[in-house]
Parts: C-alpha cells; sequence; structure tokens
C-alpha cells in the first residue's frame, strides 16, 4: 500500500476501534424496499446431479442467447442461497451488524414478515407495510443480473405507512434517528410522494435535525429522464432541510450526469472525483459519493477525496456490495470522519462482505481496516 492509503487505513482502523468497543449510541431508520433473492448460477456444462460448469461471465450469456436468435434454447438455473434481499435490507442489516440501532421500514410480507427477513428482525425493529418483491439474481464473474417481479412494492405509499405504522409512531423513528437511509428510489414508484411528504409533515422548516439523508437511486435506467430530473430537484428541496448524501455507482452517476446535461465522458472512472463533484454542485447537495468496483470518490462544499478499495478478481457474493459500502460510508459520516476515512470504512465494509458473504461487526471492520488488502493486480 502507498503511503497515503497506508495512513487512511491506519486512523481509520483507530477510530473505529474507539467507536465501536461499546455501544455505538447511533440510531437509523431504513427502506422502503424489500425483497427475496434467489442468488443463481446459469448452468453451461452439467457433468452429474451435483457437478456442472457455471456460465463465467453476462458476455458468454450473452453470446448464447444471441446464438437461439430465430430458435428455441434452454437454461438450467441453480439456486445456491435464498436470502433477504434490496437495497434497503441489505444495508439495514449491514448497519445493525456495525452497531446500529435500527428500525426498518419496507415490504418485507404482509401483514406477517416473510421467514428470509428474520435475520434482520433478530438485529432490529422491522415494520412492514406490504408483500415483499421477488429477485432471481444470476450472478457471474463480471457483474450479476437482477430479474424481478416487483408489484407488491407499488402498496409502498404514504397512507399505508401511516395506516400500517401508526402517524406518531412514524414522525417519532424519523425524528429520533441520526441516520435515515431511503433507498431504491427506482423500484419504488411512490417514493418520490413519500419524499415530498417527509418534507412537508416531518422535515418541516422550522426543524433543523442533526442527522443524514442518504439517497439511493438505485440503477435508474428504466425511469424516464424526466422523473429522475424531478427526483433530484426534490433532493435539491430537501437539501434545505437536512444534510443529505447522494450514493451513486458509477453506471448510475454516468446517467445523472446526462439528465442534468452534461456530455458523456469517455472514461468516467479516470474523472471519478470530478464526477462526484460535478452532480453535487449541479444538485446543491451536501455530499454526493460514487464507487465503482475498484475504487469510491466524494465531493462536499468543503473538498473531495479518492480511495481505492481492496479489489477482489473472484468474490464469495457480489449481490449487496454496494449496500455494505453505503453502510460503511454513512457509518463514517455520521461519526464525524473525514471524506477519506468515510470512503476506507465504506470500501472495507464491501470488501469484508464479498470476501466472507458476511457484513461485519464494528471491531471486525476495524481489523479489516488496519490491515485493508491492496487491490488485486494491484
Amino acid at each position: 500500500m502507498g503511503s497515503t492509503r497506508e495512513k487512511v487505513c491506519k486512523t481509520t482502523a483507530q477510530k473505529l476501534a474507539e467507536a465501536t468497543q461499546g455501544p455505538l449510541k447511533k440510531k437509523a431508520v431504513v427502506g422502503l424496499d424489500g425483497f427475496v433473492d434467489s442468488i443463481i448460477s446459469v448452468v453451461d456444462k452439467r457433468y452429474s446431479c451435483d457437478h456442472y460448469d457455471p456460465v463465467r461471465t453476462i458476455s458468454a450469456l450473452a453470446v448464447k442467447i444471441q446464438h437461439a436468435a430465430g430458435e428455441s434454447s434452454n437454461y438450467e438455473l441453480v439456486v445456491k442461497q435464498r436470502k433477504l434481499g434490496g437495497n434497503g435490507p441489505i444495508m439495514a442489516n449491514a448497519l445493525a451488524s456495525l452497531g446500529f440501532d435500527v428500525a426498518y421500514i419496507g415490504s418485507l410480507g404482509y401483514p406477517t414478515c416473510d421467514p428470509v427477513f428474520d435475520v434482520l428482525a433478530r438485529r432490529a425493529k422491522v415494520y412492514s407495510v406490504a408483500e415483499a418483491g421477488h429477485t432471481d439474481a444470476l450472478e457471474f464473474d463480471d457483474g450479476k443480473l437482477m430479474l424481478g417481479k416487483y408489484e407488491s412494492l407499488n402498496e409502498v405509499t404514504w397512507e399505508n405507512l401511516l395506516e400500517r405504522i401508526g402517524r406518531d409512531e412514524l414522525f417519532g423513528l424519523f425524528k429520533g434517528a441520526n441516520l435515515v437511509g431511503l433507498v431504491n428510489w427506482t423500484m419504488l414508484p411512490q417514493m418520490s410522494r413519500i419524499w415530498t411528504k417527509l418534507m412537508d409533515e416531518v422535515y418541516t422548516p422550522a426543524r433543523k435535525p442533526q442527522s443524514t439523508l442518504f439517497i439511493d437511486l438505485a440503477d435508474p435506467e428504466k425511469r424516464t429522464p424526466q422523473d429522475i430530473a424531478e427526483a433530484l430537484g426534490l433532493l435539491s428541496k430537501f437539501q434545505e432541510r437536512v444534510d443529505v448524501v447522494l450514493g451513486l455507482n458509477l453506471k448510475e452517476a454516468t446517467e445523472v450526469e446526462q439528465v442534468l446535461g452534461f456530455a458523456p465522458r469517455k472514461d468516467p472512472e479516470a474523472a471519478l472525483v470530478e464526477v462526484a463533484g460535478t452532480i453535487r454542485e449541479a444538485v446543491g447537495l451536501s455530499c454526493v459519493v460514487v464507487h465503482p468496483r475498484r475504487s469510491a470518490a466524494a465531493a462536499t462544499a468543503h473538498g473531495s477525496a479518492w480511495f481505492r478499495g481492496p479489489f477482489i478478481e473472484l468474490p464469495l457474493i457480489s449481490t449487496g456490495a454496494g449496500d455494505h459500502f453505503n453502510a460503511g460510508f454513512c457509518l463514517g459520516r455520521t461519526l464525524g470522519f473525514t471524506l477519506e476515512e468515510c470512503l476506507c470504512a465504506g470500501v472495507a465494509t464491501s470488501g469484508y462482505y464479498v470476501r466472507t458473504a458476511r457484513s461485519p461487526s464494528g471491531p471486525q471492520l476495524a481489523e479489516f481496516c488496519e490491515h485493508l488488502p491492496a487491490p488485486e493486480n494491484d
């Protein structure tokens, strides 16, 4: 590791160790989605009941599908794991593991939660207002394809939040939180309206909450440019009431820049700090963080930073890596870390997760940061 990166790792580890040696004493409210995820391999060649070669890359699957044009074809899917899914539950689970007192609001099954969310319910207080969505996550070495059935998310509405949680309970959760994470805007048709209602009734101009609002649009390609622009406008208004952090992966950041009217970049990853700063300034937010697979960058009104992650070519799991980055970054932000230390905590949380398929505790994250692996092929 370079000396600067090593120094940031050391200071981040020290601060994490100090903050997590006892109760964190930080409250988080996260929502509003919820999915039952099936983690799936696509079979390339099968040799026996328990032995097969998977299709390794999305490109290889694309070739197979292309060859099937005008014909018909059959693809065997092997379900390797059935687990809780959705940007919100995964992020909430990670925050709880890191030591936050978490309340989760979302679509976990109604009137009773699906058993797949029991692990979250043991760590957090859960409020479910709708049936869960279902996602088949086809995993490959170079990414994943998420195939979803999402009709139930239409039930995640402001009216159902009030009716099924209760106005006083709902408002109390938001007002008492140090961190609020409202994620997966793309898949929740009523999210923009919920944001508006929160501004009207909870985050009013007269109230200046000492909290962070984290937003993850979650792959907005399927939404229209007008919808995306309107959502960004709402976030600008939210910033007048509370500090807003917008988290984006590289693909999302590229789409947002284009919606904002900026020309496509030849190599956006090489200009990661500039991308984060351009979006932050255009939307007028407290912070924008952009996290490709190999590094991350963030920008605030006071400066910007870039940090290399502990990238690994063959992760044990990749679904949920971005949500774990968000949890780690928000942990650092909530604890008052420097921007570089927030990025270090984010990439370390994600790096720990993809290597172990488990969310780290606070002490585990501190130890991992202390000896953060250099990126493979560095």
